[in-house]
């Protein structure tokens, strides 16, 4: 007896769907999910800036040594810690670039650079700032201070190469580079204040130590950092759909 091809087979399984995640690298899908997910991580950044100046400023208490100069460190030690991750992060996306000539890692790479660039200034100008009542000097050319100075002509320099060379394919190579080499750069600044006698205090927070600060100024710095990081993903978006539309790779409906 054979069965009707009319009636459905019950008893076949059909296989799971799974997501194809590789299809968001598509920039006609990357582009659309961007500009909804932009606003989103732009209110995050504001509620937890808000937070982190609320606990860094008015609930953290009085450093005993510094007192209340100390505080520039809810600026000060995100922004350092930005300017690193973004650079790791950026320089990820340049080896997939290389790699899997994925051309939306490229762009991702373009986008973060400004970013980097502006953490890394801040992370220095406020160091100066907190460098002149503790050490009693704007600038020392200290070796943690001397790296981060370092990255931040790194930035420049692949913000830099990518506008002077036109032909967008042989800039993101070349940039690419550029951002690979830098990374070796990366573990010299952090590891600057335990290879070598520097100015520059050791970290105070640490993934193998328990933290040497109070509970209010952990929870400040890291809301401060959280809204670091929410901005950057916010901005990056943005800057990555004026990228999609300048280069031609999405079309948008005009009036």
């Amino acid at each position: 007896m054979t069965r009707d091809a009319s009636i459905p087979d019950t008893n076949r399984r059909t296989p799971p769907v799974r997501p194809n995640w590789t299809r968001l690298a598509a920039p006609v899908r990357f582009y659309p999910l961007a500009g909804k997910l932009a606003p989103w991580f732009f209110a995050l950044a504001a509620i937890w800036l808000a937070v982190g100046l609320w606990l860094g400023f008015v609930v953290a208490p009085t450093d005993a040594q510094q007192g209340e100069v100390y505080r520039i460190i809810f600026i000060h030690v995100p922004a350092a810690w930005m300017s690193m991750f973004i650079y790791l992060v950026m320089a990820i996306y340049c080896a997939l670039a290389l790699v899997l000539r994925t051309r939306l890692s490229a762009m991702m790479a373009s986008a973060l650079a400004p970013t980097g660039a502006m953490f890394t200034f801040l992370a220095l100008w406020t160091g100066a700032l907190w460098g002149k009542p503790t050490w009693g000097t704007w600038w020392v050319w200290d070796a943690r201070l001397t790296s981060e100075l370092i990255l931040l002509f790194l930035y420049l320099g692949f913000i830099a190469m990518e506008s002077a060379i036109d032909e967008p394919r042989r800039a993101e190579r070349a940039c690419a580079v550029l951002a690979l080499v830098g990374v070796v750069n990366l573990p010299v600044i952090y590891f600057s204040v335990q290879w070598w006698n520097t100015l520059h205090q050791g970290a105070s927070v640490s993934l193998t130590a328990a933290p040497t600060m109070a509970t209010t100024m952990l929870a400040g710095m890291l809301a401060m950092t959280l809204a670091c990081w929410t901005y950057t993903i916010a901005v990056t978006l943005v800057r990555v759909r004026c990228i999609l539309r300048e280069r031609g790779e999405v079309r948008v409906a005009g009036p």
